[in-house]
């Protein structure tokens, strides 16, 4: 294929102007004067603040070797069917999957690119070291959810203390790698038939990393790319707290449906899962929060409900 990039980097809008536009400069300034052709994909899902016509705007700014290609969906397709949508219009080998609250720091994307293509026999999968917008690490390297650390998770804060996820400094085998950002060949990312699309948004790494570990692909954690995550940036701010709650209640049980495990694990995770949400939801009554009795009110319906 004449003037095949070397990379595509897939990334999803929806209402997040400002934000897209800069994770788009960031990379344009990332790969100034690279050596690695590249091609971003971005799908539009229905934005209606703008992004449209900010993104045609910023298509002019980008060249063969760095080009712009753009999808409007006209409707919401989520974070899984659109990265599967924007993937079939990606022409290079390899691709990688970034986030639109991002922004790439130095060289990280060609270093990121430099250590999977040499290192592909070791890992099919690998990420780089987020931060928070505060120059803080983010734990991006998960431990898959068994029920202790479901438990760790939801009544320990085990995210927040590096039990279930954590941010190493070295490179290291990962059960799964945070969703913001991932490299992996265009090949076994379609062997796994892409992300689920019965998941709209959350969860959906977790669940393609895990049947890529069925399949027996390693997943890598380079710390030595990095890249800032604006974490729950992209969300609407209308629902920015309560919608990734929502989704995780939603998606921990369809993972669990869905990967077969046992009736009594499904059992114990939804006890799990209705305690926290009855005790937040009672906690949010008492004092009248608004957030916590609504948020936690339809996190009891989710798990009362799933069948």
């Amino acid at each position: 294929m004449p003037n095949k990039p070397d990379l595509s980097i897939i990334i999803i809008s929806y209402n997040t102007a400002e934000i897209t536009k800069n994770c788009l400069l960031s990379i344009k300034k990332s790969l100034k004067n690279s050596n690695l052709k590249a091609e971003i994909v971005v799908l539009d899902n229905n934005s209606q603040d703008g992004s449209v016509s900010t993104l045609k705007q910023l298509q002019k700014q980008f060249n063969s070797n760095l080009s712009l290609n753009l999808i409007f969906s006209k409707k919401n397709l989520g974070f899984s069917k659109g990265n599967n949508t924007a993937v079939k219009k990606a022409k290079a080998d390899y691709l990688m999957f970034l986030n639109s609250d991002t922004i790439i720091l130095n060289r990280a994307i060609e270093k990121l690119y430099n250590f999977y293509t040499n290192n592909e026999n070791r890992f099919q999968f690998v990420g780089p070291k987020l931060f928070y917008a505060n120059n803080q690490p983010q734990p991006s390297v998960g431990k898959f959810y068994n029920l202790w650390n479901v438990f760790l998770t939801f009544y320990l804060q085990g995210n927040k203390l590096g039990l279930t996820r954590q941010s190493p400094n070295r490179i290291t085998y990962a059960d799964w790698l945070h969703g913001a950002c991932f490299m992996t060949k265009k090949s076994y990312f379609n062997k796994l038939k892409g992300f689920d699309e019965k998941i709209f948004m959350y969860m959906e790494e977790v669940d393609l990393f895990y049947r890529a570990s069925q399949l027996g692909y390693k997943s890598g954690f380079y710390p030595y790319a990095k890249i800032i995550h604006l974490e729950g940036a992209s969300s609407s701010s209308k629902n920015k707290r309560t919608f990734p709650i929502l989704q995780l209640y939603q998606g921990l049980l369809y993972f669990y449906k869905k990967h077969n495990y046992s009736k009594f694990s499904i059992l114990i995770l939804k006890a799990l899962l209705l305690i926290k949400a009855e005790v937040l939801y009672f906690i949010g009554k008492i004092i009248n929060n608004q957030y916590l009795a609504e948020t936690y009110g339809q996190a009891k319906n989710i798990v009362a409900n799933y069948r």
